[in-house]
């Protein structure tokens, strides 16, 4: 499971002309998930992401968390992170889990940080044509790759 996570001041997320999400101060994340991918890899990502200290403290430094702030969090799904681009130039994402396999998991995502942050986790809708609006604060954007824990 790779995840892209943007500190943002404000993000959303339109369908069809339609804001279905839309959050302030917290964390938008880009979710990419392969057939490989399991519960541990969710549980492990889902404490990394939630006690990442990238939030200002009173001080100006980056030394608080999602959970110190009690952040807000926008999650969409994102089959391209998984994108090969090894040959040629039209990119090969056989590397991303269907349909099938990847809605149990990005749900069960979803509810785990929900469950960890105590609070309501906003969301896009999986599959849909998003159009994905954010305000990066910072700009402040890591990747994880829970396949790779660096």
């Amino acid at each position: 499971m790779k995840v892209v996570i943007q500190r943002v001041t404000e993000a959303s997320v339109t369908i069809r002309k339609i804001k279905v999400a839309t959050i302030n101060q917290g964390l938008l994340i880009l979710v990419g998930i392969v057939n490989q991918d399991t519960q541990e890899d969710i549980d492990w990502l889902v404490r990394k992401i939630t006690n990442l200290r990238i939030f200002n403290d009173e001080n100006g430094v980056m030394n608080q968390s999602l959970l110190d702030t009690n952040g807000n969090v926008l999650v969409v799904s994102q089959f391209t992170l998984h994108a090969s681009t090894k040959k040629g130039n039209r990119p090969s994402y056989i590397k991303a889990a269907k349909a099938d396999v990847a809605i149990p998991l990005y749900e069960k995502f979803v509810k785990t940080l929900e469950n960890e942050i105590g609070k309501k986790v906003q969301t896009g809708e999986f599959g849909a044509d998003m159009k994905v609006a954010l305000l990066n604060d910072g700009p402040i954007t890591i990747i994880i790759d829970s396949k790779n824990k660096e």
